[in-house]
């Protein structure tokens, strides 16, 4: 099978790890595999391809600030991709996130409808079916109508046009006459939140993000860490997360916590601060830069008694898929699919914001009062629904799904 894939990043970020296992799990089963994507700088691997420049990408950002309009410029990088999928001519079209200032995915969407080619399309966020926002969390507008958008100073921001409501009908405009695609969701969860919205029709189905269980996401040796970080404390509590002190990420609870619980035997390690250049020790906090050694990443899951999730909304949560990969239990906020993905036994979560009762819960468990499954039971959990073969497979048959249904169409047809 001939399948392009399209994202915005490749080899980073988390549906840009995403393609990578794609890309080469797919590619390694003997089917024909391209990658397009927009920004960044990808590993050097064949068949993928970047189609953005900087400063085209620059462009995009300050136009669409200024305009409000938000995925409608990029006119040469549009141009490329579609350029390169005419060359190639693929069976299916798997893509992912087409906003993030790299395309202009209204063109893209009508050539692939009007070329009539098989789509899958994973929703990593919200975007698709807001007026555009990736993750609108509190505000429902979304399931009637967008308009006078209470986050237009977040990404992707507008300096002060709003043009939500005529982009959300624009979307479902577009959406409208699209059939032959398949729409993929990381979680139960976000499923349901595209079946209360206008693309209640479409056919969506679930498919976990899959993670490196087998050869980088694996239990280790604590002990070695421990030392290393000259950790004595009794039970140590990790965090990780991209930008983990932005609000979304919602360091700044771990802190807090972290206040509330000074005079327990427990130390937090939080990974992911943007601001941080070298480790930084303040009390019982230890406070680490960006990890992007993958096998580096898993030691410190490995690290933690529990692993501790405070983001304000999640579609899947990769981080919790990897630390239960690791061996290690999660507690946290109620924010979404987090509680589908380490559901009773594997994971434990309070209301959003709930501060005490989220101390509470650390407290409980530090005294043995939470019935979490042995650490073995965990790895099998975790390699049982989110491996990467898994991921693949459940994929290849969403291709076949909507192959199969373009030439039920055409034989329809004739």
């Amino acid at each position: 099978m001939k399948i392009a894939l399209v994202d915005v990043n490749f080899s980073h970020s988390s549906s840009g790890k995403i393609m990578e296992e794609l890309h080469t799990g797919l590619t390694s089963l003997g089917h024909q595999v391209k990658s397009f994507y927009g920004r960044g700088n990808a590993k050097q691997i064949p068949e993928v391809y970047k189609i953005e420049s900087r400063v085209e990408f620059l462009f995009h950002v300050l136009l669409a600030r200024i305009s409000g309009l938000n995925g409608y410029f990029s006119f040469f990088s549009t141009h490329k991709l579609i350029r390169y999928l005419e060359d190639f001519k693929p069976d299916v079209v798997h893509l992912h996130e087409l906003h993030g200032y790299y395309v202009n995915w209204v063109a893209v969407l009508e050539y692939l409808k009007r070329k009539q080619i098989p789509v899958v399309w994973t929703f990593h966020c919200s975007y698709m079916y807001t007026g555009k926002c990736g993750s609108p969390t509190e505000c429902n507008k979304w399931k009637t109508e967008c308009n006078q958008c209470p986050k237009l100073k977040v990404y992707p921001k507008s300096f002060f046009l709003d043009f939500t409501k005529w982009m959300y009908h624009q979307k479902k405009k577009v959406f409208s006459d699209f059939h032959l695609l398949h729409i993929v969701t990381p979680s139960s969860w976000l499923l349901h939140r595209v079946k209360e919205s206008f693309l209640s029709n479409k056919t969506v189905s679930v498919v976990y993000n899959g993670v490196e269980t087998d050869n980088v996401f694996y239990s280790r040796d604590k002990s070695v860490l421990r030392e290393e970080l000259g950790i004595s404390s009794k039970y140590v509590i990790v965090s990780i997360g991209a930008d983990i002190m932005s609000p979304s990420k919602g360091g700044e609870w771990v802190l807090k916590l972290s206040e509330l619980l000074k005079s327990e035997d427990i130390t937090f390690v939080i990974v992911g601060v943007n601001e941080i250049d070298s480790p930084v020790v303040k009390d019982k906090v230890i406070l680490f830069p960006k990890i992007k050694d993958q096998n580096r990443l898993a030691e410190f899951y490995s690290l933690g008694d529990c692993f501790l999730i405070t983001s304000e909304e999640e579609t899947f949560s990769l981080v919790t898929a990897e630390s239960l990969a690791c061996g290690v239990p999660i507690v946290g906020f109620e924010c979404g699919a987090p509680s589908e993905i380490a559901p009773n036994g594997y994971g434990k979560f309070v209301p959003y914001g709930e501060l005490n009762s989220l101390r509470d819960l650390i407290l409980d468990l530090i005294h043995k009062k939470i019935d979490f499954k042995e650490k073995e039971s965990i790895l099998k959990y975790a390699k049982e629904n989110f491996s990467v073969q898994r991921m693949i497979n459940a994929y290849l048959k969403q291709y076949e799904l909507v192959t199969d249904l373009k030439k039920n169409m055409v034989n329809g047809e004739s």
